[in-house]
């Protein structure tokens, strides 16, 4: 049997939504890859900006949007806004959108 697909996505009613591990404050801004977190896999980030005012927020949908080429505008944090560990939906998500993002998401060096 094919081994099951270790994603952070999650096609759901209100959208796609997607585990995220963020280090704020880092060297940095880059997605390290997907790893396993307590809650299933999660996408690895890091980015420079302070966990301060919603600006690692900020700075990760930036960085999301510029890599995955989805408008910022379409992603949004549903839970962990003062957290390392967050759930972010992009509307308008769809299964052909969660394909590419699946894969573009193999393509990341392994975070674990």
């Amino acid at each position: 049997m094919p081994e099951p697909v270790r994603s952070p996505f999650e096609l759901g009613p209100k959208g796609l939504s997607l585990r995220i591990s963020l280090a704020p404050g880092s060297g940095a801004n880059r997605i390290d890859g997907v790893a396993d977190g307590a809650d299933g896999p999660v996408l690895k980030i890091r980015v420079t900006a302070a966990p301060e005012k919603g600006k690692a927020n900020k700075a990760l949908i930036k960085l999301l949007a510029k890599e995955t080429g989805i408008a910022s505008g379409c992603f949004e944090v549903v839970s962990g806004a003062t957290s390392r560990k967050k759930r972010l939906i992009i509307d308008q998500g769809d299964k052909d959108l969660l394909s590419q993002l699946v894969e573009w998401s193999k393509t990341l060096s392994s975070g674990t």
